[in-house]
């Protein structure tokens, strides 16, 4: 009986943690084609909800919004943590390493309201000494960016750290210059940590809230922003369909992108398994 509870007390903490995180989730897209505008019981399969969704002007164009914002933010984030983390590994003594590394992690740890707030009297202070930036697109991609480039940057860190430098110097040995090493031999082997710095940097832009309340102006609120001031004048099926969409897009993403890595590992099994094949059979001749 105990090695029974034993084997099994994992499984069963995991299935409650999954049910805790995820039921709430599977009953809000359920109830989001609903036919009626009950929360508590389901009255029967219907799209009314989101067709009343591609009428609302402002759920549209803030899902439009989102997305680009998104988009930009997670390039923007990818390539900056890139050269940041690489700095950081390839350069292990340089004046004011500890204040750089410091400050590129400090948004980790850092609560977004903060983050926001300060960039909020930045871009106030800014726009009152040169009158630019006004508060909108461009100052919420600044502000997603500042902290999708700290979480993407401890991705690529911990793959450039795995990475055998090896490669790199043989690189140099055959006579490429750093530039060309550092475009045609490091970013192809740490490309899919460059991918999953997108990805997260887009995610985390996607559903953002706090920082996109602070720095975005009159007339542009992204999605989360639009469902969020929904949500504050009462739950409707409305909602339940937008959070719905933001759920769907942002699981698309990230589907999307393990289907990608899963098939870019079999290929490269069956590289280096054919690689072998040839090398053995080149030893037995």
């Amino acid at each position: 009986m105990k090695n029974f509870l034993f084997k099994n007390v994992g499984k069963a903490w995991m299935a409650a943690v999954y049910i805790f995180l995820y039921l709430p989730l599977l009953f809000m897209i359920v109830f989001s084609f609903n036919s009626t505008r009950q929360d508590a019981q389901f009255t029967g399969f219907s799209f009314r909800w989101y067709d009343a969704l591609t009428r609302d002007n402002r759920i549209v164009d803030g899902f439009w919004l989102s997305l680009q914002v998104a988009t930009i933010t997670g390039v923007l984030s990818a390539v900056l943590a890139t050269f940041a983390a690489f700095v950081l590994v390839r350069y292990r003594r340089f004046l004011g390493r500890t204040i750089f590394s410091g400050m590129v992690n400090a948004p980790l740890v850092m609560p977004e309201v903060v983050i926001g707030l300060s960039l909020l009297l930045l871009m106030v202070g800014a726009q009152n000494v040169f009158g630019w930036p006004q508060r909108g697109m461009l100052t919420i991609i600044v502000g997603h960016t500042l902290l999708g480039m700290a979480y993407g940057m401890v991705v690529i860190q911990s793959r450039l750290l795995e990475m055998d430098r090896s490669i790199e110097e043989a690189a140099m040995d055959l006579g490429a210059r750093p530039l060309q090493v550092f475009f045609l031999v490091t970013v192809p082997n740490i490309f899919q940590a460059i991918l999953a710095a997108f990805l997260l940097a887009f995610t985390l832009s996607f559903d953002d809230v706090v920082i996109s309340e602070f720095l975005s102006g009159p007339g542009v609120n992204t999605l989360p922003q639009v469902i969020f001031g929904y949500a504050r004048r009462g739950i409707n099926p409305t909602i339940y369909a937008a959070a719905t969409l933001l759920i769907t897009t942002v699981t698309v993403v990230i589907v999307s992108y393990s289907v990608w890595v899963a098939r870019q590992t079999r290929r490269r099994e069956r590289e280096i398994a054919a690689a072998t094949r040839a090398e053995l059979a080149v030893l037995k001749s």
